[in-house]
């Protein structure tokens, strides 16, 4: 029977100013790297989009001149093909014919909402009741009598910024 050891990982940490100022530095360079990577990286993704957009949009529109015809013909054959139905097996695929529930569009969200309150409609009009957090925040101190509130305060966040020589030119 195998057994397991449990071990804590090592966890690297800097012995002297000297390591943390060498440290820092080499942050900066494995950033530097990074960025020069997702550059390159990024170069490539755009040359080879630019090189296949051409017989992608040709694909795409063939693809959609042939959808277009079957569509035109299921739609001349449709009772043929379904009967009463709404969806006909054509050996080499699928046809379909589905009726999308009924949706609700807005537009003019603010100018809706005026109209819905002068007119009475305000059954048409959700309400939300959220907790100020805001309003807590400016008054903590009687906030934190509350049941289930915490006021988190003196978090501190390290944070570290390797120097870097921004070197573009403006635009």
């Amino acid at each position: 029977m195998a057994t397991k050891l449990k071990t804590k990982a090592q966890v690297y940490a800097s012995q002297t100013r000297a390591d943390v100022q060498t440290d820092i530095k080499i942050m900066g360079d494995l950033l530097r790297e990074h960025a020069r990577l997702s550059a390159d990286l990024n170069d490539a993704i755009a040359e080879l989009t630019q090189a296949a957009g051409p017989r992608l949009e040709t694909l795409h529109e063939l693809s959609t001149s042939l959808q277009q015809g079957v569509q035109t013909w299921c739609e001349a054959h449709r009772e043929e093909l379904c009967g009463k139905g709404k969806s006909a097996n054509l050996i080499t695929g699928e046809v379909q014919w589905r009726q999308r529930p009924p949706s609700v569009r807005v537009t003019g969200q603010d100018a809706v909402l005026a109209w819905l309150k002068v007119q009475g409609l305000t059954k048409f009009i959700r309400t939300q009741e959220v907790i100020n957090k805001e309003a807590m925040l400016n008054e903590a101190d009687q906030a934190r009598g509350i049941p289930g509130i915490n006021i988190v305060t003196g978090v501190e966040d390290f944070i570290i910024t390797p120097f870097e020589v921004d070197t573009q030119e403006a635009a």
